[in-house]
């Protein structure tokens, strides 16, 4: 398996491509958006500068990264001759079960299909498609190329082989990867996303506020991140839409977005994506204060 087409070009795209890439994979990008395509080589070439800076890369490895990488604003294209497509798309169920329609159509019959979700049924993916066996979640951490962990996640269909596979070449990526089953959230959303949720509750009911809540959780739990701040790196409206997943698909009111949730996410405050979330980052990442709604100091 040398030939690999990613879709989707945003951070957790770019950052697959990326990683393949380096490990010698020629690597097909695909867009719709030409301009989405042209700052995802941008932000690659950024991130391989850094490598180069702490002195994990060489530049002929840089250079060679890049060239392993091409890319298409044309689905049908850039999946031709492809040995494993993986998808990292918008969250959004209605878009993949399409996009998994017309890879079912456009790839070879032995091309697995991955999906990046970080909480939409695989099985629910699979079931449009002819090649249930080839279906598998994908779920890299971000950002790709540091995060060690790949979550792979076994649709009700997905064969031993598909799975064995995948796992094989997650290790190839220097990463590990991890085995579960396909139920609402995976392992990582399911643990993590009632936390964050949590939080907000914390905050919502004013517990404590929201240095207080990352503060405890970074120097009494040992969190590098609090799950305030973390949320807003994942994106507040990517935290609503795993928790609307889990609380749909367990049908338990305790996965029920907190209000204050739904309503930053209708507000526009998604987090640094948005520029304030729980935190204010119009200053920088750096340079990030308690949003001013927050802040009670």
């Amino acid at each position: 398996m040398k030939n690999i087409a990613v879709i989707g070009s945003g951070t957790m795209g770019n950052g697959i491509a990326h990683t393949f890439a380096q490990f010698g994979y020629q690597v097909n990008l695909i867009d719709i958006n030409k301009a989405a395509l042209q700052k995802a080589i941008e932000t690659i070439s950024k991130n391989l500068d850094r490598q180069l800076a702490k002195g994990t890369l060489t530049e002929a490895e840089k250079k060679h990264t890049l060239g392993n990488i091409t890319t298409y604003t044309d689905l049908k294209d850039g999946v031709a001759n492809v040995d494993l497509v993986v998808e990292a798309a918008t969250e959004n169920t209605n878009l993949k079960l399409q996009l998994f329609k017309e890879l079912d159509e456009f790839t070879g019959p032995n091309t697995i299909l991955a999906s990046n979700t970080s909480s939409i049924s695989i099985t629910q993916i699979a079931s449009v498609t002819q090649r249930g066996d080839k279906v598998i979640g994908m779920h890299f951490m971000n950002p790709v190329p540091i995060m060690k962990l790949v979550e792979v996640i076994r649709g009700y269909a997905t064969s031993d082989a598909t799975t064995r596979l995948v796992m094989e070449i997650s290790h190839k990526l220097d990463k590990v990867p991890v085995e579960v089953n396909d139920y609402p959230g995976f392992i990582a959303n399911r643990i993590l996303m009632p936390m964050i949720n949590e939080a907000t509750y914390s905050l919502y009911e004013g517990v404590a506020g929201v240095h207080e809540i990352d503060t405890v959780m970074k120097l009494g739990m040992a969190h590098p991140m609090g799950p305030l701040q973390l949320a807003d790196f994942i994106g507040l409206d990517v935290c609503l839409a795993i928790l609307k997943v889990l609380h749909q698909g367990f049908g338990n009111p305790k996965y029920a977005p907190c209000p204050l949730l739904v309503n930053m996410v209708t507000a526009g405050k998604k987090g640094v994506k948005s520029g304030e979330g729980f935190y204010d980052y119009s200053h920088g990442l750096k340079e990030a204060k308690v949003a001013g709604k927050f802040n009670v100091t």
